[in-house]
């Protein structure tokens, strides 16, 4: 196990154990941040527990021409009253998004260090939300990071009605350019959509421009 402090840096993510725990410690800076999604890894951890970075073998990944939409969601997207932006609202985004209770976790993995961390990366043009509103309010969303290599970085999602988060979701899917979305770890709701998985090689084999 690799502890980082100050220096700049990450061990080699075959270093990282079968669960795909790399390294750590190390601190949320930009700086930090951008190295670690260019190079295959996140940070991903609870909030009593140290800071941890992850590089998982297999990685699940969505590739946009694979995505599927069931008959149902077709019709909920062709008839529904929700309206979806970009950027409108990353803030409000990600708070809604650490407030959701996930099985398994004790606490928000997105703590406020990691808002502020994000929010940073948005103001900088390297994060992105899209935003579902309906009668002017917000009731679903994801965010993610864009390091400007053709991959988006999925990060969390949620929503307050039912489909808001899968309308938002295949929306930005469907009007995106990107050459694959990184979802990071198998979800049973990711994997209705399309998602797969694919070797930590050929994930990182994406991420060079």
């Amino acid at each position: 196990m690799y502890f980082l402090k100050e220096d700049l840096w990450f061990p080699n993510v075959n270093e990282a154990t079968p669960e795909g725990l790399l390294a750590v410690g190390g601190d949320l800076s930009v700086e930090r941040l951008l190295l670690a999604y260019k190079s295959g890894i996140f940070p991903w951890f609870e909030s009593e527990e140290p800071l941890l970075w992850w590089s998982p073998d297999p990685r699940f990944v969505l590739f946009p021409e694979k995505l599927k939409v069931s008959k149902s969601m077709k019709q909920v997207l062709r008839n529904s009253d929700f309206e979806v932006t970009v950027n409108k609202a990353f803030k409000d985004v990600i708070k809604e998004c650490s407030k959701i209770k996930r099985a398994g976790q004790l606490g928000t993995w997105i703590t406020n260090n990691m808002i502020e961390a994000y929010t940073k990366l948005h103001e900088l043009g390297y994060a992105k939300s899209i935003e579902v509103w309906k009668n002017s309010e917000l009731v679903g969303g994801l965010y993610g990071v864009d390091v400007n290599n053709g991959v988006f970085y999925g990060e969390s999602m949620f929503s307050k009605l039912s489909n808001a988060s899968k309308v938002g979701f295949i929306s930005f899917i469907q009007n995106t350019n990107y050459r694959l979305i990184d979802c990071q770890i198998y979800t049973n709701h990711l994997g209705s959509l399309g998602a797969q998985e694919i070797s930590r090689a050929e994930f990182l084999s994406y991420l060079k421009v």
